[in-house]
């Protein structure tokens, strides 16, 4: 009889959206698999009335983190040396010399980088990690597990973390075969792959290519081309409340209509603030010219910061922020985690807003799922927090390369487009939406809403050819 259990990695609280709260468990059932989590966040997964094995004690060898920051700054400088684009370069994060131990563990890195930079250099420093993760504790634990539980396959929902390094070792060494999905369209090129498997599940056939492109090592056999479950719930109406709830719950003026102003962490738009507050005496102006607006500010879910609230209080009259329903566990920005009802709350929020406007996120994506534009902003504000810190370093990435060439989004290049721009945003005509969507498909595997009919689809063909 065909073994079906499949351990569902979950190294941290990222994978809860794709993989815990959408309907991927259900169809896993429902295809008669054995459905385990593997568990490494701080969630009870038995209250969803899922099957669940925690992990504890998920220490990482001392030097494993030095050496998968010397892997990334490694695989970065392959990538300019092969590319001559020295975009590679602005995925980079600046060293700490904080401490003592910071300042110590930033020197090995770059000493590791320095001398290892090469092909073989990086092979030396994969096969170290995986030396240094075979001596820990949580290896052996990992190991006593799976000899108990004798899956068919461990599947890991994110190829990012360190704590996923040990227990996919262990399954390898038991001849288990092991599986990574790769989590964000970004990712790739920002040299984030910490995990290596025996397959790859990934949201494209550009994601694909990417893959082979950045990994030489990886097989075209290796890789399963499914989508992200991460748009799924958009195509599920039975979320959607009524408008009116909607409004009532959230102190809306069910007179207007509302745009959405998605928010940035710091990191990646630090004068967000700024550009909030250019949309809303936009916003100001088209109301004194006869409209009903209103702006639904969604901040980015890791963003705690206070850098909104001089706004937030200035400009109350147009702005109603709603705060996203993401559970604070910890100070990491990995340790703020996504909740069921945010998605619910996410979806609503959308259904209810004509367009959204922010920088350059996957947003466009959501929106457009739901036949509505989005617009980008495209312009560096006068008095910048950080002086060297641009809008050009964010579209000059990767990932925008894959925009086709055709209007996708609706860009703002000036403060004094804003109106313009909303007016066209929220024409249920507008022709970017057509364009968001031909973009949609080439980021994602069409139709979005079967992602997780394929993964399963992929899942069973390893498992019956294992």
């Amino acid at each position: 009889m065909q073994n079906k259990k499949i351990f569902i990695l979950l190294p941290d609280g990222i994978g809860l959206r794709n993989f815990a709260y959408s309907d991927f468990q259900a169809i896993g059932l429902k295809e008669n698999f054995d459905v385990i989590f593997w568990n490494n966040t701080p969630f009870d997964l038995t209250e969803l009335g899922f099957k669940e094995i925690r992990i504890h004690n998920s220490k990482s060898n001392p030097f494993t983190e030095s050496y998968k920051n010397a892997r990334k700054q490694i695989e970065l400088n392959l990538n300019i040396r092969k590319t001559q684009d020295r975009v590679y370069d602005t995925y980079r994060f600046p060293f700490s010399y904080a401490t003592v131990l910071k300042a110590g563990k930033s020197l090995f890195t770059q000493m590791v980088s320095f001398t290892h930079s090469s092909k073989y250099g990086l092979n030396r420093i994969r096969e170290k990690i995986k030396n240094k993760e075979r001596r820990t504790l949580y290896y052996h634990k990992s190991l006593e597990t799976l000899q108990k539980e004798k899956p068919a396959m461990v599947f890991c929902t994110n190829q990012r973390p360190m704590s996923a390094i040990a227990p996919l070792l262990a399954a390898q060494d038991l001849g288990i075969p092991t599986a990574t999905f790769i989590f964000s369209w970004d990712n790739l090129p920002k040299a984030t792959m910490v995990v290596e498997t025996d397959y790859y599940f990934v949201w494209s056939d550009l994601m694909k290519k990417e893959l082979l492109f950045y990994y030489p090592y990886i097989l075209e056999s290796q890789v399963v081309v499914t989508g992200t479950p991460q748009f799924e719930s958009h195509f599920d109406k039975s979320k959607l409340i009524s408008r009116e709830d909607f409004f009532e719950q959230n102190n809306l003026d069910l007179h207007k209509k509302y745009i959405c102003y998605s928010g940035d962490d710091v990191t990646t738009c630090p004068d967000d603030s700024k550009y909030l507050e250019d949309v809303a005496v936009a916003v100001r102006e088209l109301n004194k010219n006869g409209n009903a607006l209103g702006i639904i500010f969604r901040r980015c879910p890791v963003d705690f910061s206070d850098r909104y609230d001089k706004v937030l209080k200035d400009y109350q009259d147009v702005i109603v922020p709603i705060e996203p329903l993401w559970q604070k566990i910890g100070e990491g920005w990995n340790t703020i985690l996504p909740t069921q009802i945010d998605i619910d709350l996410q979806m609503n929020t959308i259904a209810n807003t004509e367009m959204v406007v922010n920088l350059g996120s996957s947003m466009v994506f959501d929106y457009v799922a739901h036949d509505k534009a989005c617009a980008f902003i495209n312009y560096d504000v006068t008095d910048k927090k950080i002086s060297d810190w641009s809008v050009k370093k964010i579209y000059n990435y990767v990932h925008f390369r894959s925009i086709p060439n055709l209007e996708t989004v609706l860009w703002i290049n000036n403060p004094d487009d804003i109106v313009s721009i909303i007016e066209s945003g929220i024409d249920k005509k507008s022709s970017v939406i057509e364009g968001a969507q031909e973009w949609f498909k080439i980021i994602n595997q069409h139709s979005p809403q079967e992602a997780s009919k394929r993964i399963w689809e992929g899942i069973k063909v390893i498992i019956y050819k294992e």
